[in-house]
């Protein structure tokens, strides 16, 4: 007997959000993160996921990249004590990261928990992230598991 992974249809503009999108591109995942903004029932395709967890890299690798030039830009040395200090849009990134951390914090727990559901998994494993060491491990092992179609369970 053969296993054959479960068969998804094409990701489409019309898939409910109540349906995982599987095969989701770039922009229908982000889109799809900020319509489910605080949606904890339900299911995530891993596409739908992975394309946000890319996104959410980049933007924060930018947001930190410009609080490093800002930091360097107008920087100050004073002579006599060889204190430095930072260019003063340093304060600025560091305000753009910690409102993008805020705006995403809900709805990215709530992508990760639909995730855990689409592979079948209980929500509450998402708080094996707390477990310091492995725990952060398990999770991404956990995310990356396949979809499982006993995940409708999860479904409203």
């Amino acid at each position: 007997m053969t296993y054959a992974a479960p068969s998804h249809p094409a990701a489409s503009a019309s898939t409910p959000l109540s349906q995982p999108l599987y095969g989701a591109s770039f922009g229908q995942a982000f889109g799809r993160f900020w319509r489910k903004y605080a949606t904890f029932s339900g299911r995530a395709s891993r596409s739908e996921f992975w394309w946000f967890y890319l996104a959410h890299a980049l933007i924060v690798v930018a947001i930190t990249a410009f609080m490093v030039i800002g930091a360097l830009a107008g920087a100050t040395t004073d002579p006599l004590t060889g204190r430095s200090e930072p260019g003063p849009l340093i304060g600025v990134g560091a305000f753009l990261l910690v409102a993008w951390q805020l705006a995403t914090l809900i709805p990215t727990l709530a992508l990760s928990w639909r995730r855990l559901h689409d592979a079948n998994l209980a929500g509450p494993f998402l708080f094996l992230g707390l477990v310091p060491g492995l725990g952060g491990i398990a999770l991404i092992v956990l995310f990356a598991l396949p979809s499982n179609p006993a995940g409708a369970r999860f479904d409203k």
